[in-house]
């Protein structure tokens, strides 16, 4: 067994892996850039050793500098982790000539797997259904066309290195694929430095179901169930679940063969996933396979029992699998949710800041989080914006949707933008809940994107009063009852009026030894709490149902978050309510003569100068953060009155860019 393994990667999956070696009795190194000095995962291992500025391409992505980390911790093993190096086969080459263990696949099936036309051609080779299409890198926009009408519209182009979403494209006729041909080879250059784009018919309406497997240096070859990965957004994955609420025994006993299969014949060990689609009627399709540990990788380990790290460095050392494919049981359900800092609201953005309030769900048997993030930690605009993995673990998938929306609730994140209340809403999602799931689920039900104002059958304006009036009656009465509600006068009343969503309800709160009498719009409710002033989650039980929800001073009123849903409120005596209603409507400030940066990042470049005439459609600048490119098009024809910042500047959300004249 190793002494120490260096973790070639940074934030929850290099704290994931430290994690497992400890518990194997193994000590650690830590890799890390500038910017990421004091992050969790160099606090967790027990050593950490500098390797580069802030940008990836000059510290995680730079070989040389990660070789000489190992010799001066005296590694005998590297985890690459997922993303950054974890598919670069170079890499582990290059630890090989050192005398160091890359603690996953070898080489040339990293190679074989991670070309996407390559690998297509190995699956059918192997019998592995593969989607019908091209397998040659196309040269013209001519022969794309030709070869997508000898196909059938619609078909994607696609990077033949690609992953993570990227240089993939749908067309449904000849001009999108000629348009779209020159996009995706210049997505695919700069993004992997290789042009080859190939060609496939696009399957509508499918999920994406993926195969765990798991092979020792001997050949023995396993599969440990499927991970339903089809709750997707623009192709990124966003909720994860195992097993699939689709498969049957059967369909599942194939695609695990099929996927052992394709391993096999590139001598394949370690852990590694192969993904395919699959349509209504069941018939799946090889999509690509992920030679490197999973994002999603908990569900399976809690549906199976296995710690999927500690095999792969056990198969590293040169152990054997010791157990059989019959031994493979899955037991119980996992649901795993990305936490990211990102707007929902503005598309999407990521958002970039300090974590001025971080408290994440108890964990316990139910209740996993992975993160490598902190209360008083950083977010930063050089890498993937991920806070956290929620993942929840119940008997059954309605017990699993349970604890889920349970955790959603009581995940408190102030500083920085999140994405927590979108999941709630797909959690809660009437199609979620009955498994009728595709990888469009999000564009169908979120069309216009996500309101954070969503309000679902189950967060009633009533509930939502009587909390903000309960609230609100805490801070007036903060002097003479501490946070404390246990020994009040019963005929003590506060009658308040709650404004939210336009309507006052008129609400009294009566106290009692053991909670609240309200009486809201004429009907009596009860509300027991043990809740404290300050406290970040307001818990109690309402009308003999358990509540947990987030609320926060916001503006002149409160900001109330549960089920997804967010609202604002006013709580007024009554004098002052019918003031109120007299108050003028706030006015929004004309913004039209000016372009604002729709996120934090790094302006990259800037198209125009000062008195140019521009056309609509044209790009006037580009910023990037945390991995994407964000391309700023004028909406129609202006000419530009000044320019406000320059490049390589560091921009704010709303920061003014550029005036139009």
């Amino acid at each position: 067994m190793f002494k120490k393994i260096l973790v070639a990667n940074r934030g929850e999956i290099a704290c994931r892996v430290i994690k497992t070696a400890r518990r194997l009795g193994i000590k650690t190194v830590a890799i890390y850039s500038d910017v990421d000095r004091n992050s969790l995962h160099t606090r967790l291992a027990d050593e950490a050793i500098f390797i580069g500025s802030a940008p990836s391409t000059e510290s995680y992505l730079v070989i040389d500098n990660i070789l000489a980390a190992v010799r001066v911790a005296g590694a005998d093993a590297v985890h690459p982790g997922y993303g950054f190096l974890s598919e670069n086969a170079s890499f582990a080459k290059m630890l090989a000539k050192e005398g160091v263990t890359f603690i996953g696949p070898p080489p040339f099936a990293i190679s074989a797997m991670g070309d996407k036309i390559e690998s297509k051609k190995i699956a059918e080779n192997n019998k592995v259904n593969t989607v019908p299409g091209h397998l040659e890198a196309i040269r013209s926009p001519e022969e794309a066309i030709e070869v997508s009408r000898k196909i059938g519209y619609p078909v994607m182009l696609k990077a033949s290195a690609g992953g993570g979403g990227k240089g993939m494209r749908v067309v449904l006729n000849d001009k999108q694929c000629r348009e779209g041909l020159k996009r995706t080879v210049n997505e695919a250059k700069s993004s992997f430095g290789d042009e080859r784009v190939f060609i496939e018919k696009f399957i509508e309406t499918p999920r994406h179901i993926e195969i765990q497997i798991i092979a020792d240096k001997k050949g023995k070859t396993l599969y440990l169930g499927e991970r339903e990965c089809s709750v997707q957004r623009r192709h990124q994955k966003v909720i994860e679940e195992a097993p699939s609420p689709f498969l049957d025994p059967d369909t599942r006993k194939a695609m695990g063969e099929q996927a052992v299969a394709l391993a096999k014949a590139v001598g394949y060990y370690s852990a590694g996933t192969v993904e395919f689609i699959v349509d209504e009627n069941k018939k799946f399709y090889f999509l690509e396979m992920n030679t490197r540990l999973q994002v999603e990788h908990p569900v399976t380990e809690l549906t199976t029992g296995f710690d999927i790290v500690e095999l792969m460095i056990r198969i590293a050392a040169g152990e054997d699998l010791g157990f059989k494919q019959q031994s493979v049981k899955l037991s119980g359900w996992a649901i795993e949710a990305r936490i990211y800092a990102e707007d929902p609201s503005r598309n999407f953005l990521p958002s970039t800041g300090r974590l001025i309030k971080y408290q994440s769900p108890e964990e316990s048997d139910h209740v996993r989080i992975d993160t490598g993030v902190y209360e008083g930690g950083q977010i930063s605009i050089y890498y993937d914006p991920m806070i956290a993995k929620l993942t929840t673990f119940g008997a059954d998938r309605e017990e699993a949707i349970s604890y889920m929306r349970d955790a959603l609730d009581v995940y408190f994140i102030r500083g920085v933008d999140h994405n927590i209340s979108f999941l709630a809403a797909l959690i809660a999602h009437p199609r979620f809940i009955k498994g009728d799931i595709n990888t469009n689920f999000i564009a169908e039900e979120f069309p216009e994107g996500f309101d954070p104002y969503f309000h679902s059958p189950e967060n009633p304006n009533l509930l939502i009063a009587v909390v903000a009036a309960v609230h609100h009656s805490y801070h007036e009465r903060a002097a003479k009852i501490s946070g404390q509600i246990e020994g009040h006068n019963t005929r003590v009343q506060d009658e308040w009026v709650v404004i939210l969503n336009d309507k006052n309800h008129s609400v009294t709160v009566g106290y009692r030894d053991c909670g609240f009498k309200i009486i809201i719009n004429g009907e009596t409710l009860s509300l027991l709490t043990n809740w404290h002033l300050g406290e970040s989650i307001f818990q109690g039980t309402f009308q003999d149902s358990k509540i947990s929800l987030q609320i926060r001073q916001h503006g002149l009123g409160y900001r109330l978050i549960h089920r997804g849903s967010q609202n604002d409120f006013l709580v007024l005596n009554k004098g002052i309510s019918r003031f109120n209603e007299l108050m003028p409507d706030k006015h929004t400030p004309d913004t039209s003569r000016k372009l604002l940066s729709p996120m934090p990042g790094l302006l990259v470049s800037m198209a125009v100068v000062t008195g140019q005439k521009v056309k609509a459609g044209e790009t006037l600048a580009v910023i990037e953060a945390m991995k994407m490119e964000n391309v700023l098009f004028a909406e129609k024809d202006v000419v530009i009155a000044a320019v406000n910042v320059g490049t390589g500047d560091t921009l704010a959300v709303d920061q003014v860019i550029m005036e139009f004249e």
